[in-house]
């Protein structure tokens, strides 16, 4: 079985606070096999770490901003055009040869698909039911309740944009330490999440930081 965090930020993304060589690096020493660089609508993270030498395999990924939420894309090669339906995206994904997961899928305040679309829900691949910076378990509840009821794979990531959080959500994967080898155990649901909750204080200042950050950008504009 390999450990796997499937859902991480760097400094590439807006809201990413750690570069590409810390989180390969504190992957590693906690004792991650393989990451998943998930940054917002760039793979620019993801080409930095093929440069690395690392134990830690990275699965090329990216969350795409889809006009319905947020959608996570693994195995691709280039990050889908963000803005388009949520359903048309996960399609783009297949027709690349891509595994998608729904992130954080329930989650009002930050940008959870099936909110807006819930057929994104039976649509994409693989569904995280858990999400380590949840401050209320219910989203988290929600979408393992379903992802059950629906026989969807269940995964869980770390949602870290801080390098120490790695690992707080993280999936047993069934599979060699081989991309293709992953990729379709997460089809096949040959997985299983856990995890334990990001610090609260730490979540919310990471959120008042990113919305000021956001005012900001609204101000200058």
């Amino acid at each position: 079985m390999l450990t796997a965090d499937l859902h991480i930020h760097t400094s590439c993304s807006k809201d990413g606070e750690s570069s590409v060589a810390q989180v390969l690096a504190t992957a590693a020493a906690v004792g991650i096999d393989v990451i998943a660089i998930t940054d917002h609508d760039t793979m620019d993270g993801y080409q930095i770490a093929r440069e690395i030498a690392s134990e830690v395999l990275v699965i090329p990924g990216v969350e795409v901003s889809t006009k319905d939420g947020h959608l996570i894309a693994l195995g691709v090669t280039t990050a889908p055009e963000p803005g388009m339906p949520v359903l048309d995206t996960i399609i783009k994904v297949h027709q690349a040869g891509g595994v998608t997961i729904l992130p954080h899928p329930f989650h009002r305040y930050r940008h959870g698909a099936a909110l807006k679309c819930f057929e994104a829900f039976g649509a994409a691949d693989a569904i995280e039911v858990y999400n380590s910076r949840y401050v209320i378990p219910h989203a988290n509840q929600r979408a393992m309740r379903l992802a059950r009821k629906m026989g969807k794979p269940a995964v869980a990531g770390s949602d870290a944009h801080n390098a120490r959080f790695i690992g707080y959500g993280r999936t047993l994967i069934d599979a060699e330490k081989d991309i293709g080898s992953i990729l379709n155990a997460i089809r096949d649901g040959k997985t299983q999440p856990a995890g334990r909750k990001t610090p609260v204080r730490i979540y919310t200042k990471q959120s008042l930081r990113n919305s000021w950050r956001k005012i900001r950008g609204r101000l200058h504009k």
